[in-house]
Parts: C-alpha cells; structure tokens; sequence
C-alpha cells in the first residue's frame, strides 16, 4: 500500500525533517506553511532538477534503476530488486556501494517509504524522461512493435539482420538518448522504380539499399512520435526492450563506476608550484594597477550599449603589454572587487559613445593600493571567484551579432562562480600539487555532477586558464593559497549567514590565511633600492607603499618584474620640485633609501634642474612671465621658439602673454626652461597631478560562490523552521475540526454559508471567554476576503478590536471585530 509524501513526512521525526531542509535548502525559501506545502515543494520540477544537478553519475545510475525496476501495479520497488539489476552488468559494484547510493536518495527524498515499498518522486520522470537513457516500454508506443518485442527470438533474430548502417543507428540510441531527429523524406518510400539516395550499401556493390531509418520503422525497431497526421518528418524512438537487448554485454545501466575516473599525472613538487603561482600573482597585481594608472590619466569613455569600446581595450592592452583577453580579465576583476567604476561626465555630448559615462578607479583603488601585495592579491581573487561575469564570452557575438564588450552586461551569466567552484573543486579534492589535464577535470566533473556539467567543456576550460593566469593554480596544479581561500570561501556557504559578523576576518582589515600563507611566499617588501652610474635605479624586491610612491614621483619606470628597474631623468626631477620636493628632499630620499653610493651625475642632476627651477615665474595676464633675472627674460623674448606666444615685455623683469597659463608653461618647458607657476600672492603653485576617481562600489567578494544557491541554514534554525512547519501543521488540521458554524463567512465578505450565531451573539460568547478564560473557535474574514479560524484564548475586547492569544502559537493577536464571523465555545 502506497503512501503520499505528506504523510511519509509527517510521519518522520523532527531530526530527520531538519537533515532533508539541510540537504536541501531551497525548500525553505519561503518556509512552507505546513507539511503538505513542505511535500508539494518537494516534488516541484524545480526543486528535483536541483536536487539531480548535484548527484553524482553512479547516484543517478541508482536512482534510474529503481525507475526501471518500479512495479507497474503500485509504482514502487524494493532495495534488494535496485541491487538485483545493478549487480546484473558484468563488472558488478559492491552491493554496499548500492545500498549507500540508495541511501542517499532517501535522504533526498527522491525515493521515500520503506526498502520493500520505496516509491520515486513522480517530478524525476519529468526531470528526466528517459532512465538510463532507455525509451519507453514498447507497449506505451505501438502495439505492433509491443508484440515483436513479446518475441525474444524473433527480436534477436531482427536485430541481428539489420543493415551495418541501420545498426549503427540502433548502436546509437541504445547508448542514450533513446530519440532521434528524422530528416524529411527519410520514413517515406521512393517512388516506384526510383533509387532512394539516402543511403547506399557498400558491402553490397553500392547497389541502393533504402534509408537505414525507414527499415528500422518497418521492421518495428523503431517508432514514430511525430506529432500530427504526417510522418515526413518528425523524431523516432528505441523502445525499451530492443535498448536492453543491445545493452546485453554493458548491462542495462551501462558501465557503472562507484568512484570517480582515476587521474593519471604524479603530484609535483609543491615548493615549485606554490613558487609559479606566487610570481603570477604578483604579475597580476602590477599587471591590474598599471591598467587602472592608465585608466586614470585617461580615462575609457562607457558606450552607449554598456561596457568598454574594442578600441579602448586594444589601446590598453598595447600600452600595458598585454593581451586583449588577459587585459579583460583583468579589467572586469578589479571592477568586481570595487576598485574600477564608472563616473558620471556632465555637459557631455551624445554620440556613438554616450559620452556621459567615463571608466576610471574608484575611491577604494587607493586604499587596495596601500594594503600589502597578497592582500591586494586576495582581494582580486576573491572578486574573480564569486562574480557573475562569464570573461571568456568577451570578444565573442551575442545573439543580436553584436561584439560583447568588456564590462557589458552580455557577459553577465549567474551560474559562473558555482563553474569555477565546482572546477578548483576537483583540484582541491585531489592530492596537493597534482596537476591534472583539462581532459580530466572534464572526466571528474562528468562523473561528480553530469547534470550540470554536460556541455560546459569550453567554460571549464576557460576557468582553468583564468586560475592560472591569476596565479590561483601554478603548474596546473592548486597553490596552498588558493587551497586556503577557496576553503574559506566555501566553509562560508556552508556556514550560511553570519548576522553578528563573527567569521568576517577579511573585511576587518585582518591578513586571511590565504593572504598569510602567500606573503609567506612572496620576497619581502624592501624600503631601498641601488642608484647606478648611469642614473638607473634598481629597486631588489616589491617596494614598500612609500617607496613606491616616491619613485613613481622622481622617475620613469623602465622595466617591471621582481626586480624593477627605474631611471631617473631631468623630466622626472622636474616633475618631483613641481610636486613639491626641494632639492634637499631628493638628494635626502636618494641618501637615505641608496644602498649604493650616490654618483655625482646624479647630485649634479639634481643641483642643475633645481636652480633652473623656478628661476621664471608664470601667472595670468591671460598669463604674464617674471624672473628676477633681466638676462634670462630677455633670452626669453628673444627666441624664435616662443613667437607664438606673442610675448610682450611690461617690465624689465616681467613680460606677459594673451594665452593662459597652461600654454605658456607647456611652449617653455618644451622649449628647455623650467619656469614654475605662482598665484597671485606670489606664492609657489604646487602641480600635482589631479587624481578623478570613480564612486566607490561595493565589492563582490561578500557573496557566495554560488548566488544561485539557497541560504545553508544551521541545524538550531532548521530544527525552529521545522517546528514552524509543525505548528502550521497543526493548525490546518484544527482548522479542519473546527465546528462548521466557525468554519462559514458572513455573507458579503466571505461568500460562504450564513453562520449560525449572529454577530452580536458572537461577541457575548467572546466577552464570557474573556471573564472565564475559556478557549474560544473564533471565525473571521483576513485581509484577502478568505474565510478562517483559529482556536483562541481571548484577552480583552475594546476599541473595536479583540486581544487574543493564539493556544497553537501562544503568542498575542489582534482581530478587527468587524472581521469576526461567528465565536463557539470550544470542547
């Protein structure tokens, strides 16, 4: 006897109806109101497909052979019957495998009852219509075909004479699916006297054989299941039997494999893959704040269809040396992690670009920028593993033909970070520093999710690349850090949620393990550098945040790396004294951080451009030009170079000019002088470069790696929800045992029947329960005009409203007294 859903899980205790929402999680969103909500919500399509997307292949074998082996009277079937068939293949699983895998469906709930009785969730056979990848029973598609097929040997014997190319076919659908696509014309005979060019027998001189899918149809191997009356066109399908007479050497679940496909490379040194991936990662983070430089003294204009032009990206990744993939990459993880956005221009002019949007840092680019290298690194990691943004569809054509740009919201796709989870997934699980092929991450994943990983070969693919290229994996293989972060990240979704912030080490400030771990790695942040002779400097490691500051002030970078090389030029200590620095600070900087004696090319360097400097005076006129030198200013006056200007003498150390001061600083400075501007107080005029940055943005890497994925719940709230769903429970069943005089509406607002007692009456009941504290049957029309009742204690009556207190929730409510129906003095 076949019991419902509903009353299996009623019949359950409360641990065991808190380990299936565990399992489970998105039965909880919303919470059901009852156990019969609960089991509706179990048997959804939507919650089964997800519920299959995470079983394993040797799983879902099991679960189709209790699909194949259910008893047409009742649709159940039995442990011992599932290990029956799966032990029938000839490399048979251990029957404890079996009986595991059935376990593990009982959890889940797709098969529920007893071992002698379990029955399928009839949603499954919606899910997947085929079990095992084998059609339906011929009797479901053609009663001819069903009479064949009643024949063992005559079966075989059809089998066996079927043309090579019509076996094939059948070789074909037995494999999975069962159903095929019929080409028009392929189930109509020729005309008479015409040779049919579908296809031709080779082995028999090529003479004309007919189409190998119209002798299957006619031999009754194959069915028809085209819609309509014509059958020119349409889809076939492999009945059952003649699928498991092919499958007789496989077995009728195919080969079956309790664990996953063994991975055929050694594990490397992990000292040298941890080595690879920390020089990566620092690439990495001078590969993403050289492109935010630029974007900062330059910013990309935002087109109008979203994103960054193929223009804008070519150029970026030019001047950065990159490639164009690489550079989006890189672009759309830092905008994940906060550090990019996007700025509003205004007065901007309309064309192909909008114009009214500009791509630059944000204000949380200078902080990244100070935290140290592995926690910068962190952060982009981080981003990449929990944003939506699918990079490798980038510079590929959406639907409409039409380029998907960086940073545009064609390249948004939701189900990206559970890919790459479940891709570093199966490197994780694997033994430190092995290196798989992506072929077989690809075999693993089949075997461990082939729901979901069926057809995503090319996105696995492209996560493996962007984990090696952001330094998450090195040498193939994960890094210990990347390890540490993507356990912290996935101990976090299994966590649920932290309302009191316990667990949230990384956005307080504090060094994660996986930040701790690669600083460990990476070569010491160092405060000095070597000065050469040739004025190079050569800075032995990472700088520090002040270092670094003070070389991007006083020199040009030449080459970057580990070790980076700089040079000093007049240019660049022209660009430190406008900035600020006197030639003592220079000459103090190089004395201080030189590990090598400073060479007096370089103090002459220093010396020379800093008594130039500011030796001419530069203000508004539109801009005049004093010195306190009248040699110099008439040197001024006097070269050709500067006729442009159209110079006019006011002073004997003073000339001025109709253009303003910009201009006038560029034409002298490309002349060779170095005059500095001064306000109108005679006051130097600092010439920092001006910084634009974007609003700040809020980070991805506060997300899950799956925000698809239903919060996880610990087991105290799931034990609370199961005891919500309890009381709901409850309460539909007292509300079904409640008198019929309560369970009617009042004419008007219910539509129901006309209640026994009037309204008045059933106030005088009411008052008498408030005296007595008896419990009430108090009926009443909700908010939705719905007719209701509930078992009550009342409090008090006033004000148009009564105070009661429910028996099943024992909790206080409040009722409009126009609302109630009818009020019967409980038994």
């Amino acid at each position: 006897m076949t019991t419902s859903l509903a009353d299996h899980l009623r019949s359950l205790p409360d641990e065991s109806l808190a380990a299936l929402l565990q399992l489970r999680p998105d039965l909880v969103v919303p919470v059901p109101a009852d156990v019969s909500a609960l089991a509706i919500r179990a048997q959804s399509r939507v919650s089964v497909a997800r519920a299959l997307d995470g079983l394993d292949q040797f799983t879902l074998q099991i679960l189709d052979a209790a699909r194949l082996t259910r008893n047409p009277d009742d649709a159940t079937t039995a442990t011992d019957t599932v290990l029956a068939m799966a032990t029938s293949g000839p490399q048979p699983p251990a029957p404890t495998a079996v009986r595991a895998a059935v376990g593990r469906l009982r959890a889940l709930f797709l098969l529920y009852g007893p071992e002698h009785a379990l029955q399928v969730v009839p949603a499954v056979d919606e899910v997947a219509p085929y079990p095992a990848g084998l059609g339906r029973p011929a009797a479901e598609l053609d009663p001819r075909t069903a009479a064949l097929c009643a024949d063992p040997a005559k079966l075989r014997r059809t089998v066996l004479a079927a043309p090579p190319s019509a076996r094939a076919i059948l070789d074909r659908l037995a494999a999975g699916p069962p159903v095929g696509s019929v080409p028009p014309g392929a189930l109509q005979a020729p005309p008479l006297g015409a040779e049919d060019p579908v296809l031709s027998d080779p082995t028999n001189g090529g003479a004309p054989t007919g189409s190998p899918v119209r002798w299957l149809v006619d031999n009754r191997l194959l069915v028809p299941v085209t819609t309509g009356s014509s059958t020119a066109s349409g889809t076939v399908e492999l009945p059952r039997e003649v699928g498991l007479l092919l499958r007789r050497d496989t077995g009728p679940l195919g080969p079956l494999r309790t664990s996953p496909p063994p991975v055929a490379a050694a594990p490397r040194e992990p000292k040298a893959v941890d080595s690879a991936g920390a020089g990566q990662t620092m690439e990495v983070v001078r590969n993403t704040e050289g492109l935010l430089e630029q974007l900062a003294d330059e910013p990309a204009p935002v087109l109008r269809s979203g994103g960054i032009g193929v223009r804008d990206l070519r150029r970026l990744a030019r001047t950065a040396g990159l490639d164009e993939p690489t550079t989006a990459l890189l672009l759309e993880v830092a905008y994940a992690a906060g550090i990019l956005g996007e700025l509003e221009m205004p007065g901007a002019t309309t064309g192909r670009y909008g114009a009214d949007q500009q791509v630059l840092p944000t204000g949380g680019y200078e902080v990244w920028r100070a935290a140290s290298l592995a926690q910068r690194w962190e952060q982009l990691a981080r981003a990449w593993l929990t944003m939506t943004r699918q990079v490798g569809l980038v510079g590929r054509r959406d639907d409409r033909d039409r380029p998907i740009t960086a940073l545009s919201a064609e390249a948004e796709r939701a189900s990206v970070p559970a890919t790459r989870r479940a891709v570093l997934g199966v490197l994780a699980d694997l033994e430190p520093a092995t290196a798989p092929t992506p072929q077989e991450v690809q075999d693993l994943l089949d075997w461990r999710a082939p729901r979901r990983s069926r057809g995503r070969d090319a996105a696995h693919r492209e996560v493996l690349a962007e984990a090696a290229q952001l330094g998450v994996t090195g040498l193939g293989a994960l890094t210990s850090y990347g390890r540490l972060l993507l356990g912290d990240l996935t101990s976090t979704d299994e966590r649920g949620d932290d309302p009191l912030g316990v667990h949230a080490d990384v956005e307080s400030g504090d060094p994660s393990g996986a930040a701790r771990a690669l600083d460990a790695l990476l070569p010491a942040p160092v405060d000095h550098f070597l000065v050469q002779a040739d004025l190079t400097v050569v800075v032995p490691g990472p700088p520090e945040p002040a270092l670094a500051v003070e070389l991007e002030a006083m020199t040009e970078l030449e080459s970057a790396g580990g070790a980076s090389v700089h040079r000093v030029t007049t240019a660049s200590v022209r660009r430190a004294l406008d900035s600020g620095y006197t030639a003592d600070d220079l000459h103090d900087v190089f004395r201080r951080r030189s590990r090598t004696p400073v060479p007096q090319g370089l103090t002459y360097l220093i010396d020379d451009v800093a008594r130039k400097h500011g030796g001419l005076r530069v203000g508004l006129a539109g801009s005049y030009l004093r010195s306190d030198d009248e040699t110099l200013i008439s040197e001024v006056l006097a070269d050709r170079r500067l006729e442009s200007l159209a110079l006019r003498r006011l002073a004997p150390t003073v000339l001025c000019t109709q253009y303003q001061v910009g201009r006038l600083l560029g034409a002298l400075r490309d002349a060779g002088y170095a005059p500095v501007q001064e306000d109108g107080t005679g006051s130097t005029v600092l010439t920092r470069p001006r910084i634009r940055r974007a609003p700040a943005r809020v980070s991805v890497t506060t997300r899950t790696l799956d925000p698809l994925a239903a919060p996880k719940l610990p087991m105290p709230r799931l034990l609370g929800v199961v005891e919500h769903i309890r009381r709901g429970d409850a309460a539909a069943r007292a509300a079904r045992r409640a008198p019929a005089v309560v369970r009617g509406g009042a004419p008007g607002l219910g539509g129901g029947p006309v209640p026994a007692h009037t309204h008045s009456e059933a106030l005088a009941v009411l008052q008498q329960a408030v005296r007595d504290k008896a419990l009430v049957w108090v009926g009443y029309v909700d908010a939705h005009g719905a007719t209701a009742s509930r078992l009550l204690k009342p409090v008090s009556i006033g004000a148009g409203y009564l105070r009661a207190e429910d028996e099943r929730t024992e909790m206080l409510h409040t009722f409009a007294l126009h609302r109630i129906t009818a009020a019967v003095v409980a038994d």
